[in-house]
């Protein structure tokens, strides 16, 4: 199933919606992802949306993607919002920028930073550029929302606390970033001003025929800037998949339905790695920011 939260032409208040058909059914639900989680439980919440699809919404329709006004976060509100920094590519090639080589700690543990839960943008959402930087970047990332509570798990219990996969832009700032991070302390101000998440969270099942490994799957990756593509990457290329990355941030604490899981950046998934020469600059603002993930759809932003 693929699960969305938006605003509806005609209709009050956000709604919590499935895909069917092209179109839409409004799911007599809490209008987040977080909130159906915790009232339904993950079981709970696909047997009502199961329920809805056979019948359509409760005038016997679906409703036209054309009607939808506004696309939202389809959590937004989770309690974390936990960052990894996963694929190998990326994460020589940015320190390879700072003249650094890979630590072999980084191939021990599934690093990450908490990142700003109240900053989240939907889909079609514009992203203000911060006043405070000149070096403006997109990063590409799947991410994943955990489907109940969860402490200690790892291998199949970790896999089963994926409720679904989605498209994530973490926003950079760089220079505030490279600031920051000289004080061995980051990334915060340079991350913090906005993340983009959407447009749907795709469940496992729509995936199965995709998946290489636990927490892994053969899904491309791709990101445009102004309708030129600029990277492409793939999902299968993690090093830390996500059952590794669910058994890290859930040790020794809880992590609770509806948190937020990135993958950090594929390979040549942001500006910092590809170089402004392949992207035509840093982001600006008139530019909009495309990213796409096979199965689980286009996130596109526009900055202002």
């Amino acid at each position: 199933m693929k699960f969305c939260v938006v605003e509806l032409k005609g209709q009050s208040g956000a709604k919590l919606a499935v895909e069917k058909e092209g179109g839409l059914v409004v799911l007599d639900a809490p209008s987040s992802l977080r909130c159906a989680l915790e009232q339904y439980g993950e079981s709970g919440l696909l047997k009502l949306a199961a329920a809805a699809l056979a019948k359509g919404n409760t005038t016997g329709s679906v409703v036209s993607m054309e009607d939808v006004t506004r696309w939202l976060p389809p959590v937004p509100d989770p309690r974390t919002f936990r960052d990894f920094y996963a694929f190998e590519q990326h994460v020589k090639a940015a320190r390879a920028k700072r003249g650094l080589e890979m630590l072999p700690e980084w191939y021990e543990i599934p690093v990450f930073y908490f990142s700003n839960t109240g900053s989240l943008k939907g889909h079609l959402e514009p992203v203000k550029k911060p006043a405070s930087t000149e070096l403006l970047d997109f990063e590409l990332e799947v991410a994943c929302i955990i489907s109940h509570d969860v402490q200690d798990v790892s291998g199949d219990a970790a896999d089963d606390a994926i409720f679904g996969f989605l498209v994530l832009n973490d926003w950079s700032a760089r220079d505030l970033q490279r600031q920051e991070m000289k004080c061995s302390l980051g990334p915060a101000k340079g991350k913090d001003f906005a993340t983009s998440i959407g447009p749907w969270v795709v469940t496992k099942d729509e995936l199965a025929d995709k998946r290489v490994g636990p927490g892994r799957y053969d899904l491309t990756m791709l990101a445009r800037k102004n309708g030129k593509e600029i990277s492409r990457g793939n999902f299968k290329d993690v090093t830390h998949d996500f059952t590794k990355m669910i058994e890290r941030g859930s040790r020794d604490v809880t992590m609770y339905a509806g948190d937020l899981v990135g993958s950090g950046t594929v390979g040549t998934g942001c500006i910092l790695e590809i170089g402004t020469d392949v992207s035509d600059g840093w982001v600006e603002k008139g530019d909009t920011i495309e990213l796409e993930i096979e199965r689980l759809g286009t996130l596109t932003t526009p900055i202002v």
